[in-house]
């Protein structure tokens, strides 16, 4: 079996992705957002930006959700500030992940093709 390289940063990429997982949904219901989720976090090596990668239940509106999410992603470190234990929070740099709305397109698609109607050559 395969060893994995282990890297400082996935401990705080897992944690990270809970807690501002947790912010984002209490963002969606507090401001009126479209449903939305976090999908990953990706802290840099010098812990000092992390991309989070979030996705929407609405894809048409992925674009309003990024947009208020960046907007609050001061006051997001700041929460961060007190609940993590960390000496200095990363600044938060959203992002939309686009690979779920891609699978769900090629799934329909490949529906499409094999649907009822269809004859292999």
């Amino acid at each position: 079996m395969p060893q994995r390289s282990f890297h400082g940063t996935d401990r705080l990429n897992a944690e990270l992705r809970r807690e501002v997982g947790t912010l984002v949904h209490a963002a969606v219901r507090d401001h009126g957002l479209p449903q939305a989720s976090v999908v990953d976090v990706e802290a840099s090596r010098e812990l000092d930006v992390a991309t989070v990668w979030v996705t929407a239940l609405q894809p048409e509106r992925s674009a309003e959700v990024v947009k208020a999410l960046k907007a609050l992603a001061k006051e997001f470190r700041y929460q961060l500030a007190h609940t993590m234990r960390m000496r200095r929070v990363p600044e938060l740099r959203f992002r939309y992940d686009a690979s779920v709305d891609t699978g769900e397109r090629i799934e329909q698609l490949l529906r499409e093709d094999h649907g009822p109607g269809h004859r292999d050559a």
